[in-house]
């Protein structure tokens, strides 16, 4: 799929309207293309991609004639996801698979895609959806990318990472969802009450799931607003979440920082205390995700749309707080994030204790928000840029657009009644500071 290509390595465009043929002539001889009316929604999206990008007619007709249809349509399939965009516009129709598997991590930020299997929202959809519960990150990457996984829920920046094959072979990767937001905090050793200045902490040791995480680069970005460089002043390990609470016990590490439950586990097993909320670093800002290969976006498109409507449906059931205690009741258990469900209804009813004595109440502690900014993946990408994970001068937008799919994800919210933001992009405020996506070099200091 042309509109995945490497951006680091620009390849001669193909021939045709889907980008996958030689010539139009041998796209129109392919007999395993979609049908008429699909054909017609293809049409559809194109015209409409063709028209937001030249909105006036006279210019949009001389370049047409200029360069012809099929290669202005080529063309443009190499930095629009023409393919996974016409794949959620299709209407509902038979599904070219039922029967998936799905990967989690037992982690409060998966609580969309976990409590989709027991509130029924797969079923609804007529899908059955076995949850591969999974102990790492570097497994669901390494099973998606095998084809074990036909979805996975994953970490915001790691579709990114992937595409453009950091930390792994590239792969053409769709985020059209993003699952939670906050929904995590710094949580230090019991023994380090008294070094709440984060001045404090060189030397010290801290996990962080992934390297390809919003924990990673908000705690980089935390740590360097106080002083500290990260790769200098503290050691980073990358370990599993539920490894995490018993290294903090045993003293390996002096804090993590990490989704929910296990900084509320800290708490409750007495060995932590949580310094900060996430939240509180950038409110709002995104977590986990739910994602696809392209390749299973272009190949079962039926089934992709499906599986949107039903982890978007959760999602937003999710986002009502009338409807936490339910869904912390349904995915406590060991089939899912086997935890206790004292500590689920703190992290989702955001009524906790810190470790430090006080109870906090904090309703927005993790919310679900399913629309992909497309400005966020630029403040990841431009956090990649800043710390080394990427070499190279890259086109940020581009590749935030080919990879979060937030066009579509409007459009296919509205179908199912409900709101998404008008723009694609928006500023942030993080720590105090405006990141404007226009000028991701912002986020390089």
């Amino acid at each position: 799929m042309a509109a995945f290509d490497n951006p680091f390595k620009p390849k001669p465009l193909r021939g045709c309207s889907c980008g996958r043929h030689r010539s139009q002539a041998e796209h129109d001889a392919d007999d395993s293309l979609p049908s008429d009316d699909d054909h017609a929604v293809a049409r559809a999206v194109e015209s409409a991609v063709v028209r937001a990008l030249f909105p006036n007619d006279l210019m949009r007709r001389r370049f047409l004639r200029s360069v012809g249809a099929g290669t202005a349509l080529a063309a443009i399939s190499s930095f629009f996801p023409l393919g996974a965009a016409t794949a959620l516009a299709m209407e509902k129709g038979p599904l070219e698979k039922t029967d998936l598997n799905i990967g989690f991590l037992p982690i409060t930020c998966s609580t969309p895609i976990v409590a989709a299997d027991p509130l029924g929202f797969y079923a609804q959809q007529g899908l059955n959806v076995s949850l591969m519960r999974t102990a790492g990150w570097a497994v669901i990457r390494d099973r998606i990318i095998a084809g074990e996984f036909d979805a996975a829920h994953m970490l915001a920046p790691m579709p990114l990472a992937i595409s453009l094959g950091l930390g792994s072979d590239p792969v053409p990767m769709v985020m059209p969802a993003i699952e939670n937001v906050n929904g995590n905090a710094i949580t230090l050793g019991i023994q380090h009450k008294d070094k709440m200045d984060p001045k404090s902490w060189k030397g010290m040791r801290f996990a962080i799931p992934f390297e390809y995480s919003m924990h990673n680069f908000l705690l980089r970005h935390y740590l360097a607003a106080h002083g500290l460089d990260p790769d200098r002043d503290v050691q980073l390990r990358v370990m599993p979440p539920p490894d995490m609470v018993a290294n903090l016990r045993s003293g390996s590490i002096d804090g993590f920082i990490v989704a929910e439950p296990f900084n509320q586990r800290a708490v409750f097993d007495g060995v932590g205390f949580i310094h900060s909320l996430t939240s509180e670093i950038w409110d709002g800002h995104p977590c986990c995700s739910f994602v696809a290969t392209a390749k299973f976006a272009q190949e079962a498109p039926n089934t992709f749309s499906a599986l949107f409507r039903a982890i978007v449906t959760s999602t937003l059931h999710c986002s009502q707080t009338e409807n936490r205690q339910a869904v912390a009741d349904a995915i406590a258990g060991p089939n899912y994030l086997n935890q206790p469900n004292t500590v689920l209804e703190q992290v989702l009813l955001g009524r906790f204790a810190d470790g430090l004595g006080n109870i906090r109440n904090e309703p927005k502690r993790i919310d679900f928000d399913p629309f992909p900014w497309q400005s966020m993946a630029v403040w990841m990408l431009a956090q990649m840029k800043r710390w080394g994970y990427i070499k190279e001068d890259i086109d940020y937008t581009r590749i935030a657009e080919q990879v979060f799919l937030a066009t579509d994800a409007r459009a296919r919210m509205a179908e199912l009644g409900f709101e998404a933001p008008p723009d694609n992009y928006k500023t942030h405020t993080i720590m105090g500071q405006v990141f404007d996506p226009t000028r991701p070099e912002t986020a390089l200091m």
